[in-house]
């Protein structure tokens, strides 16, 4: 089968990978969106995790064929094992899914072995994959870490794994380029960079290095790929107004969830079908609260910045407090939270405290070889260092980090001065809400 991408061209599946994609399980993630919320900013935003599939099985392919002609070629079983697990490697997602995870904590990671074993084990897509032979290999790759079940198929080279699930892999080649498409940033790197990926033992390594001289082509590729990430992160992934309501969707399913809403259901629903089920379980439970914030999100009817701290206001130690009281203890953001919306007199879910983990270039600590020997991007001797400034990327996106309180349009002045008493900090943003805001 060819599947005609928007981004990639034409994607060629063969029949084998063709009887995984036509499941419902992996059918379902068409109706998950890749970035969430920010169809509300960015309205071209509608492309999925189906789509993102497809695209990190070709960028797979890809690098699976550079690297076949340095001379590492895998076994065609192992092949196999590593194209369905590119396929699959977001059969777990759920809706909303690193809104949830990641930046209000309120579920486990999608990407955990419990998550991904039961994801790859049930249903249709169990049943083929075992009918296939893939199973255990799918499974070891993806789940590796597992101590358990996760053993790692000795058919199957652990350097595969960092095709999939590494650093700088498949699937971040295909998010930036599909990502950048579906948003309008004029954003790209080059094909080029596929060329440096190599081998060193069991492990995926970027080449940056040749005969054991430096390559300056190389260097400024890899960049490229990480200030393209940063640009995405900054104007997309944590553009304030999509953390606005990825916010609010966190909090209509915390309180619910409090009420014994099972999380697992998420695993088995469309972002469609997820808010529909959250806003009824919101009536059946009679919490008005969550009711509104789904319908708030629907409309888009979106609350507003108060208060805004970054990491210039409170440097990283005050970051880290911040993080450390409020991101890591969800009682304590509830409770500050709750007598805010007291304060301002508006309903408790009317307030949201959005305290993120610190933002860190994970990318940039990717394995690379230069003429000094093998070590990670972010370990560069000192005079590649300075030449290449990857401590200047480095404090950029770890900069990127920003407190939010949000709470109804018209209460932030009022929120404002709460906020300035409560935290310590004056606001490092405020514009005039004037009288209709």
């Amino acid at each position: 089968m060819i599947i005609r991408d928007p981004v990639h061209g034409d994607i060629e599946l063969t029949q084998e990978l063709v009887e995984l994609l036509d499941t419902p399980e992996v059918q379902r993630l068409r109706g998950v969106k890749q970035l969430g919320t920010a169809s509300l900013v960015y309205p071209g935003t509608l492309h999925t995790r189906f789509d993102h599939s497809l695209g990190t099985l070709h960028m797979a392919g890809r690098i699976l064929e550079r690297l076949a002609r340095r001379g590492a070629r895998l076994e065609p079983d192992a092949a196999r094992v590593v194209m369905a697990a590119a396929l699959l490697h977001d059969v777990s997602h759920v809706p909303f899914g690193h809104t949830f995870e990641d930046e209000r904590r309120v579920l486990p990671r999608h990407d955990t072995p419990e998550r991904l074993r039961r994801a790859l084990g049930q249903g249709r897509l169990g049943e083929r994959l075992d009918r296939l032979g893939l199973q255990e290999g799918v499974t070891a790759l993806l789940a590796r870490g597992d101590r358990s079940g996760g053993r790692r198929d000795p058919k199957v080279p652990g350097w595969s794994r960092d095709l999939v699930a590494g650093t700088v892999d498949a699937d971040l080649l295909d998010y930036l380029l599909r990502d950048a498409h579906f948003t309008g940033l004029v954003q790209r790197y080059d094909a080029r960079v596929l060329d440096l990926f190599g081998l060193e033992g069991d492990q995926l390594v970027l080449e940056l290095s040749e005969h054991g001289v430096e390559r300056p082509d190389a260097f400024s590729e890899i960049l490229h790929v990480l200030r393209m990430r940063y640009v995405l992160t900054e104007r997309v992934y944590l553009h304030h107004a999509k953390v606005a309501a990825g916010a609010m969707v966190s909090k209509a399913l915390e309180r619910v969830l409090k009420r014994g809403w099972d999380p697992r259901q998420l695993e088995q629903f469309t972002d469609e079908l997820f808010l529909e089920r959250l806003e009824q379980a919101g009536r059946d439970g009679g919490d008005a609260g969550s009711v509104r914030l789904v319908q708030g999100l629907r409309r888009r009817e979106l609350l507003k910045r108060a208060y805004v701290l970054d990491l210039d206001a409170v440097g990283p130690d005050g970051r880290d407090r911040l993080v450390e009281a409020y991101h890591r203890c969800a009682a304590a953001r509830e409770a500050v939270e709750a007598r805010l919306a007291d304060a301002l007199g508006v309903p408790d879910d009317q307030v949201i405290l959005y305290v993120p983990a610190p933002s860190y270039l994970n990318e940039a600590t990717v394995p690379v070889r230069t003429s000094e020997g093998l070590h990670p991007l972010t370990r560069l001797p000192e005079p590649l260092q300075r030449r290449w400034g990857m401590a200047s990327l480095q404090a950029q996106y770890e900069g990127l980090w920003k407190l939010y309180l949000f709470v109804p349009a018209g209460t932030q002045p009022r929120a404002r001065a709460l906020a300035e008493a409560t935290f310590g900090y004056p606001t490092r943003w405020w514009k005039d809400p004037g009288p209709k805001a």
